[in-house]
Formats: structure tokens, sequence, C-alpha cells
């Protein structure tokens, strides 16, 4: 204990340095989960956490049974799947494309262009969305009208959400997820490439026999993150794009547990539900990280 104090004084600065983000993560992160009591607790603002009276597992056992659990999971999974398939490999792709080209300016100019879009905010973007797909005076529609003659009301039309919300993510992440595998493929040895080239390796067999392997581990580490997060769709987007036409696919647990929670206080309701994805998500992680590390080095613990 005594040697302890003296390298935490020895190295105070570093201690020091490290002090603001453990404060966020013990104030903003650890503290709060106090609150998961009221998922168990038939809560009541008057009475607070303490008083309100113990229920257990009523609300977990009323979302079970709810008319709408099975579709809420299916809306939540198809959307983070349909997700993960189409901007996953987005990244990685782009990242390998402009890794090949020698010049510099042209490279930096094209990066900025991409991930140029991960700054403007999700209101902003679905405003925009809602602007350009109007089925009376957005330009997508003027074309598709001057093409066949009919409109499209997309986020009137149920098959359309899923698509715009995806669509939508790979136009404003792409950019900037492009970024991580950039940072691993500057690691790359030029050697080894230039090796690759006396041998007569076209540039596609350099990237599968060089590039790829050298980024392999963060597109792991990358994978097992967004396979256990894929009960977690972002709600601002989802919320914003709801209509009530296309809610039969577009109602997913995050929005569900807003207006449970927000706009009809069933505090201990919408908290239930909301741990109940929670948990999900950490048994998903541990189970992806269990299998990728008895099949790989790479894993997160």
């Amino acid at each position: 204990m005594r040697i302890t104090f003296k390298k935490i004084l020895r190295n105070y600065q570093l201690y020091l340095l490290i002090m603001p983000t453990f404060l966020y993560f013990i104030i903003f992160k650890y503290i709060p989960m106090y609150g998961i009591l009221i998922a168990f607790k038939d809560y009541s603002p008057t009475k607070g956490i303490i008083g309100s009276p113990w229920v257990g597992f009523k609300y977990f056992e009323d979302f079970f049974n709810s008319f709408n659990f099975w579709d809420l999971i299916k809306n939540t999974v198809y959307l983070n799947i349909f997700q993960l398939i189409v901007t996953f490999p987005l990244p990685i792709i782009v990242a390998l494309m402009l890794n090949e080209l020698p010049n510099e300016k042209i490279k930096k100019t094209i990066q900025t262009i991409l991930y140029a879009p991960y700054f403007i905010s999700t209101v902003v973007l679905v405003g925009m969305m809602y602007v350009f797909l109007s089925p009376s005076s957005g330009i997508i529609n003027k074309i598709i009208q001057a093409i066949s003659g009919n409109t499209i009301d997309f986020f009137a039309t149920p098959g359309w959400f899923r698509p715009l919300y995806v669509l939508s993510s790979a136009w404003q992440g792409t950019g900037w997820g492009t970024v991580v595998y950039m940072a691993a493929l500057s690691s790359v040895d030029p050697q080894l490439h230039e090796a690759a080239i006396v041998d007569g390796a076209s540039k596609f067999k350099r990237t599968i026999v060089i590039d790829i392997p050298a980024i392999m581990p963060v597109i792991i580490i990358q994978l097992i993150l967004a396979l256990g997060n894929i009960m977690n769709v972002g709600f601002e987007k989802a919320y914003l794009m709801q209509t009530p036409l296309n809610l039969d696919v577009s109602e997913i647990i995050q929005t569900y547990v807003y207006k449970l929670g927000l706009l009809q206080a069933q505090y201990s309701f919408s908290t239930a539900v909301g741990l109940f994805n929670s948990v999900i998500n950490f048994i998903l992680l541990i189970i992806v990280n269990w299998i990728v590390k008895k099949f790989s080095e790479t894993s997160l613990w």
C-alpha cells in the first residue's frame, strides 16, 4: 500500500491527466446505473427510487407478453443487420482504394469530401431527406416523375424506411470510418510493397496479401463491437423518419422506450425494456468476442 502511494505521488502528473476522464465515467456512466432499480420497482417520482414498492420482474414479463414484443425485436435486428451488411465493408473498401492513390493532394481532397457529411447533425440530415424526397417538390421525385410519370411518397411507404435509413447512414458515416482504416494502412511497411512489385505482384494482389492482413486486427475489433451492439440503432434518425404509415417497420426498441418513458411517463416499464436491450447487447458482445478469440489472435480481451 505504501509503495503504491509512493508510485502515485511520483507520477502524479499522469494521474491528474486521466482524472477528468475518470470523473466523467464515474459521474455520467456508473452513478446513473443506480437508476436501473426503477426497472424492478413500481416507480413513483413522489416516492423516489427507494420509497417505491418492489415488483421484481413484473415489467419484464409485461414486455415479453406484449403484443408487439416480437415486432420490436424483428425491426431492431433487421435494421441493424441490414445496416451492418451495407455500412461495415464500405469504409474498408474506400480506405483500400484511397491508399492506392499516388497523389497525396487528391487523396486528402477526396477524404475531406467523404467525411464532411459526418459533421451534419441528424436533424439536418433527415430534413434534407424530406426536402429531396418530397413527393410534390423533391428533386428525386421530379426525376422519377420525368421518367415514369409517377411519384413515390418515400416516408409513407414502409418498404422504403430501411433502405433510406441505411443508405443515409452509409453516406454520412463511410468517410469518417475510413479514417480508422487509413491510419492502420499508414503503418504498413513500404518495403513489403516494393518487394512484392519486384516479384511481379499486381496492385490487387498486393492489396489482398499485404494491406488486408495488416488491417485485419482493426477489422476484427470493429466487427466485434458492431455485432455486440446489434440491438442498438440510432434513435434520433429512426424517430425523425417515423410516420404513422411506416410505423410497422420503423418502430424499434429505442423509439419504443422513448415514447413509453418520456411521452407516457411509464418509467419502470421503459427502464425494464431498456435494461433488457442492454443485457442482450452485453451477452452478444461476450459471445462474439469468445468466438473470435477461438479462431484468431485478436479480441477485445
